[in-house]
């Protein structure tokens, strides 16, 4: 079992799969148009034919003689029922594809007609129960819009239709007498077997032409692939090199075809990103120490508040596990936390007393502030999130957005632990500074509800180890 999962997990089993499935597909989508569109222009002639018979019929039959036709039991007898019938046989002897033609008439009920004439006028089913279509025997017509439709033009069923007497495809034409009367509706029925007999043809041969295009698939599938694979395989090796963010590695490939010059374009774009990110991250720098110092100016409470708060980050991010790597971004990330603060006057900020609704409502909105200034130089969704989210509380009572629980990023969930114990451990314009035992009894206090319980003790621990 464990060969059988290697080879379908196998980059080259992949690969003659995908190849197969593409040129199968390719093969198999045009041959089904071409099989769809030779059913349906073979179903619309046969259609079109069956009109064409009825109304042919229809013209060749005496109304006035359908009119005076007995329209009861004993009108099988009847001179002028014999005569349509001899009518209705020659048409009948003329297109032996036809099973069923027959006559039926108006009735004071809306859609149920009544036959007049029909060739067959008893047909034993197997249950050996006669269904029968004397002169008027009721025909509930209501069933078949094109029947109905029948008695103004000339129409035919858009798909086959099924009644008493079996599944047929049929077309109807109207009746007139001298007068110009429509009297009558004539009905051909072909009968759904004929139909579906001139299809086999047509459905043969696209089986045939699917099972060699399978063939096909996999032997070119398996040839193709067998000359790629292996090359293929060290560029496979090289973006997972470039997923760890190993930018130094190199795709060692020879030859002069598409897949050499592939693996050199790689090398050089790995260089390339190597290049770019050093000097994103110089320039990021620079940028965040210019904001930062452009904020704390405004606020002197908050004097060196950023980089407290972005230092704790970095070091619960890694008592929790996080990487070298995504540690230092987050505390890159959580330095520009309060960078929405910018447009705050600082009178507010300074404020000794209470905030009022209109005020809090201004500091509140200072983390969207701060997310959509960073949003077009800072692109990671998930760097982006602590700064609009270091605000939001695990209980969902927090803002800008009111998230709850795991919803909140985990990354801005370690920030609002770190931003609250320095904020709480320093002096501010309304307090004096709390001592490192009273906040870390805060922490403890709230952990659950305000914070995330197992940041809170990462948190204990980076705040006991450097004690």
């Amino acid at each position: 079992m464990k060969k059988i999962s290697q080879f379908f997990s196998s980059f080259r089993t992949k690969v003659t799969l995908a190849l197969i499935f593409s040129l199968f597909f390719v093969m198999g989508l045009s041959n089904f148009l071409i099989y769809d569109y030779s059913l349906k222009s073979q179903f619309a002639q046969i259609r079109e034919r069956l009109k064409v018979i009825a109304q042919t019929a229809a013209l060749s039959v005496d109304g006035d003689v359908i009119k005076s036709i007995p329209l009861n039991r004993d009108g099988v007898n009847s001179a002028s029922y014999k005569i349509a019938a001899q009518q209705l046989e020659r048409i009948r002897a003329a297109n032996p594809s036809l099973l069923y033609i027959y006559t039926l008439a108006k009735t004071s009920k809306p859609g149920i007609w009544q036959f007049v004439v029909d060739l067959n006028p008893v047909k034993i089913n197997p249950k050996k129960k006669a269904t029968t279509a004397f002169p008027g025997d009721l025909y509930n017509a209501s069933r078949f819009p094109e029947m109905m439709r029948g008695y103004s033009s000339a129409s035919a069923d858009k798909t086959i239709m099924t009644d008493e007497w079996g599944s047929t495809l049929s077309g109807y034409a109207p009746i007139r007498d001298g007068n110009n009367t429509v009297v009558a509706v004539l009905g051909v029925d072909m009968s759904a077997k004929d139909v579906y007999s001139t299809q086999w043809g047509v459905r043969n041969r696209a089986l045939l032409v699917l099972l060699l295009g399978l063939f096909l698939s996999v032997g070119l599938g398996f040839l193709i692939s067998s000359k790629i694979t292996k090359r293929i395989h060290k560029l496979v090796e090289g973006t997972r090199h470039v997923a760890r963010d190993d930018l130094g590695f190199k795709v060692e490939v020879t030859g002069h075809d598409e897949v050499s010059e592939l693996a050199d374009s790689f090398n050089k774009m790995a260089s390339s990103l190597s290049d770019s990110r050093e000097k994103l991250q110089d320039y990021f720098y620079r940028v965040v120490q210019s904001l930062v110092r452009i904020l704390e100016a405004k606020d002197p409470y908050t004097k060196g508040h950023s980089q407290r708060v972005a230092d704790f980050a970095k070091e619960i991010s890694l008592q929790m596990g996080f990487s070298q790597d995504k540690a230092e971004s987050i505390r890159r990330a959580a330095e520009l936390h309060d960078i929405g603060k910018l447009v705050v006057e600082e009178s507010l900020l300074n404020k000794q007393e209470k905030l009022s609704d209109a005020e809090m409502k201004i500091i509140r909105e200072h983390p969207i502030v701060g997310e959509n200034a960073l949003r077009p130089v800072l692109f990671d969704e998930e760097m982006l999130s602590i700064v609009r989210s270091h605000h939001e509380r695990y209980d969902g009572l927090g803002y800008p957005d009111g998230l709850k629980g795991d919803i909140i990023s985990i990354f801005a969930q370690i920030v609002s632990v770190a931003d609250a114990y320095d904020a709480m451990t320093s002096s501010r314009a309304y307090r004096p500074a709390l001592s490192s035992e009273t906040a870390i009894g805060e922490l403890k206090k709230n952990s659950g509800t305000q914070f995330n319980t197992q940041i809170v003790k990462a948190f204990l621990k980076v705040l006991e180890a450097g004690s």
